[in-house]
């Protein structure tokens, strides 16, 4: 089966063409972070209608990639939910329009469940079970996942996510939109020895995740120690340094706790180098395999879209002609056939 996804939840503009034999032909990002970054962080009507302006040129350009016309596509998966109502509308009115035009099946897709599954993209792709870790700006959890459509909840963010979290504290240190990458990348050149934030809830049982925190925490350093260039770096690589460690610890503990020898990251907050270097480490350590999927599939992008409706697809399962989105869609209550 030869698949389009889209991708439109919020900020980028993803669309890809997936074949269940060959993998995955073309694909195409656009992302929108010029136009929001005057405003410091998505502006939702701006979002929504910068993918009308752009989706339609953006399948037509990843067609021309892979050397397809419409008539050689089988199915269209589309972003469901989470996201943002208005531009998650934008993709499934789209997905839903074209196959009731091309007269192919078409399927809603959790975003989510795209992230977690983008490694299967890779040549050397994990096998189930596994833990995942889901890290972006929207959300920090740990997943249990026995199977493909099967997703157990074993670790969440009680507050700030962490993409969320490096955004605001970068947005403190003055630093551009958007904020997480801009403070990893001033981090490098910090004096981890300078500071040491604390290391939120690793003395308490369970998976659970905890970041607020370490805002107020930065938040009274800056206080303390003023903002000239080299202090703005000593805290960006502290803050990050933080964040790091407990993500680390809570992933060493869901893999005893579940007995399994996989982790997989994903999320925007995977491409972190730093994360990803001490991840690996207490992998080695723990004798366990970790999978990242490459750097342009941790941010949204439509390749783990057309990827996890390929496989919905192929197990049968489509939808009726109705369009519906969720904004607010719990990744557990998702059914697969």
């Amino acid at each position: 089966m030869r698949v389009l996804g889209i991708e439109t939840s919020c900020d980028e503009t993803g669309i890809a063409i997936y074949d269940s034999q060959q993998g995955l032909l073309a694909h195409t990002i656009y992302s929108q972070t010029d136009i929001h970054a005057e405003w410091g962080g998505v502006v939702p009507e701006l979002a929504s209608r910068d993918h009308i302006r752009k989706i339609i040129p953006l399948i037509d350009n990843t067609l021309q990639d892979a050397v397809l016309t419409s008539s050689s596509l089988q199915g269209i998966a589309y972003t469901k939910g989470p996201g943002l109502a208005g531009a998650l509308l934008v993709g499934a009115m789209l997905g839903r329009t074209l196959g009731f035009a091309w007269n192919i099946p078409t399927i809603g897709v959790h975003h989510l469940e795209g992230h977690i599954l983008a490694p299967f993209l890779e040549e050397n792709a994990p096998t189930f079970p596994f833990v995942a870790l889901l890290v972006s700006g929207g959300h920090t959890q740990l997943i249990q996942v026995e199977r493909f459509g099967s997703y157990q909840m074993i670790g969440d963010t009680l507050d700030d996510a962490a993409g969320e979290a490096f955004d605001k504290t970068a947005k403190l240190l003055g630093l551009g939109y958007p904020g997480g990458a801009a403070l990893a990348e001033l981090a490098e050149f910090g004096d981890a020895q300078r500071f040491r934030f604390p290391r939120p809830m690793i003395d308490r049982p369970g998976c659970d995740f905890s970041f607020s925190g370490l805002k107020t925490y930065a938040l009274n350093t800056v206080k303390a120690h003023g903002l000239d260039a080299q202090t703005k770096a000593d805290i960006a690589c502290a803050f990050q340094a933080a964040i790091v460690e407990t993500l680390m610890i809570k992933c060493r503990r869901a893999l005893q706790q579940t007995g399994y020898q996989t982790l997989v990251i994903a999320g925007g907050v995977g491409a972190n180098k730093s994360l990803r270097h001490a991840l690996q480490q207490m992998c080695e350590k723990q004798r366990a395999q970790i999978y990242f999927p490459r750097q342009i599939f941790c941010t949204d992008n439509g390749a783990m879209i057309a990827y996890v409706g390929c496989q919905r697809l192929l197990r049968g399962e489509q939808e009726s002609l109705s369009v519906e989105v969720m904004p607010r869609w719990s990744l557990s209550s998702l059914v697969t056939s």
